[in-house]
């Protein structure tokens, strides 16, 4: 059962990669690392692993992540200003929905389709 789980976490992974690279990106955006809502651990978070993916497609990848105070997490540049971040990205993945997505939920990818964390 245990590594059932595990296949199917990484083919969801990978579906979620490449859905993302469906839409062409040059720059992709991360929002936010962590698993849940006001949570500060991303340690584990599977959002890890999907950069991971993504880093091997030759993109750009950029971070919003407000809790980290560098200015490069796993060799990606991160962006502290929402506003440039939604500006320099041409696609955004989201592990999880929060209202400030709305004004540009054209460019979010997100698999929270019900928007368990609002």
């Amino acid at each position: 059962m245990i590594t059932s789980i595990i296949n199917s976490n990484v083919t969801r992974k990978n579906h979620i990669a490449k859905m993302v690279m469906k839409r062409n990106p040059r720059v992709i955006g991360i929002y936010r690392l962590i698993m849940k809502k006001h949570s500060d651990n991303f340690r584990e978070s599977a959002i890890q692993d999907i950069i991971k993916i993504l880093k091997k497609e030759n993109v750009d990848i950029i971070i919003y992540e407000p809790m980290l105070k560098v200015n490069k997490f796993d060799e990606c540049d991160v962006i502290n200003n929402f506003k440039d971040f939604c500006e320099k990205a041409d696609i955004i993945l989201a592990n999880r929905w929060e209202n400030e997505l709305t004004d540009i939920k054209n460019k979010v990818y997100t698999r929270d389709i019900y928007y368990k964390d609002l």
